[in-house]
């Protein structure tokens, strides 16, 4: 295993001086969607020239408008279990909270769950679980995959479930591909090490290498789509800004391929008391997202319900193209069962307000799993977006599947304004073929017909 996390590297560059004219230059390449190096991030990271921090949001909004357009995928977590074995001082599923009683759905739970989510209207969920072998082995998350897959309703079902548990080793990641999962997710919390074992006091997780090296050993059973993400506010967002994308690169190196996303969780300013002198403001979030946005154009970003409506709002404009929706971060939380938070939530609204909201900010709603279903992953999926011709298929399976939502689900007064959204939208559709197909396919969801995409 190998530690390509270069701390001094990273220091020499948040230390090197910038000029004016090559943090510009940094600008104008970053206007032309090409990505960019640590080095170049790092110029972004460090520039307190107004005028460079004004480019950078309006570089990152291009970015966004032109790759993603006004596109919002929508998912929502499920939590199996809540069994921990890691002390992870700033998680809600810490090992030494001996005073929580700790749950693990049955599987006749676990259907109770994926209904109430399936009502909500999502099809795609993040099964996420604390890290204990005894009371959540890998089977038994198997045995929930195959449940939430096999479960099907008059009005829908999970179509893509993405994975976040602990780290695995390359056999066990084969078992997961085989269950045919979507992403798997794994955070870094932070990729400084002296600050990793400050807040990982024991555990499994504690072995900062071998978490580390999580990515590489999931590549190497074949899963192609991995998702990234830093507890920004752990240490310096511009030093685990700078980690991610040397984590990137090395994916790039040895897979052809780096991250499919990118999480953004933050411990906010307010919660920056001891423990957390980092804590990350608001001001500095946007920026760090924004950077983000044009270091890494192809790659998703994610923002949770960890952060306000007003946050998020904010966020969009600047690059996230992936949200949560309607969240529980406790196990058993839609169906009821009162178990602790793994963290605490900043907006509350339910699926159908959030997704109303972006109808009324003219920004589709996206229920959309057919990349994943269609092949479209790995390098063939950052093929097509870098070529620009994701947004061929992005788009009209957008409209598909809010069509589908607001058949199953919408009232008048909803179906009125999807509609129009959607009848504004299709006309963004440059290719006349796909859009008179995909015009004979809202028809053909009117008459009964769903799951259909391209």
């Amino acid at each position: 295993m190998d530690n390509f996390i270069d701390e001094n590297y990273i220091n020499s560059l948040l230390n090197e001086k910038f000029s004016e004219t090559e943090t510009q230059a940094v600008l104008e390449k970053a206007a032309k969607f090409e990505g960019l190096t640590p080095k170049e991030v790092a110029a972004l990271l460090t520039t307190d020239n107004p005028a460079h921090l004004t480019q950078i949001f309006e570089i990152a909004a291009k970015i966004k408008q032109h790759i993603y357009g006004d596109r919002i995928v929508l998912f929502a977590p499920l939590y199996i279990s809540d069994y921990c074995v890691n002390n992870c001082l700033y998680c809600g599923f810490n090992c030494c909270k001996t005073e929580q009683t700790r749950h693990k759905l049955t599987q006749t739970q676990v259907k109770q769950e994926v209904e109430m989510l399936v009502k909500m209207g999502h099809k795609r969920i993040a099964l996420e679980a604390g890290e204990d072998s005894q009371n959540c082995p890998l089977d038994y998350v198997l045995d929930c995959i195959d449940t939430i897959y096999k479960m099907k309703f008059d009005n829908g079902e999970i179509r893509r479930v993405n994975v976040n548990i602990a780290a695995l080793d390359v056999a066990d990641f084969v078992k997961l591909k085989n269950a045919n999962i979507g992403t798997y997710l794994l955070f870094q919390e932070t990729y400084h090490k002296p600050t990793y074992e400050k807040f990982h006091k024991g555990g499994p997780k504690k072995d900062y290498i071998y978490h580390l090296n999580t990515f590489d050993r999931a590549m190497e059973a074949q899963i192609e789509d991995v998702g990234a993400g830093a507890l920004f506010g752990l240490f310096d967002y511009r030093f685990e800004v700078l980690a991610l994308m040397l984590h990137n690169e090395h994916l790039e190196s040895r897979f052809n391929v780096g991250f499919h996303t990118i999480s953004v969780p933050r411990i906010r300013a307010e919660e920056g008391t001891s423990p957390y002198p980092y804590a990350v403001t608001d001001d500095d979030f946007l920026r760090l997202t924004a950077i983000l946005r044009i270091a890494v154009p192809f790659t998703g970003l994610i923002v949770s319900t960890r952060e306000t409506a007003e946050m998020r709002k904010q966020l969009i404009n600047i690059g996230i193209s992936q949200i949560s929706a309607g969240s529980s971060t406790a196990v058993g939380g839609y169906s009821g069962i009162d178990n602790f938070e793994q963290f605490s939530t900043a907006d509350h609204r339910a699926a159908r307000d959030i997704i109303y909201w972006l109808m009324e900010e003219k920004t589709l709603p996206s229920f959309c799993t057919a990349c994943y279903r269609q092949g479209r992953s790995g390098d063939r999926f950052m093929e097509l977006a870098k070529t620009g011709e994701i947004k061929n298929v992005c788009l009209p399976n957008g409209l598909l599947t809010l069509k589908e939502y607001a058949i199953d689900y919408g009232d008048e007064k909803f179906n009125t304004l999807a509609d129009s959204l959607i009848a504004e939208k299709i006309n963004d559709i440059s290719n006349e073929t796909v859009r008179n197909s995909i015009a004979e396919k809202l028809k053909q969801l009117e008459n009964g017909k769903r799951d259909i995409f391209i």
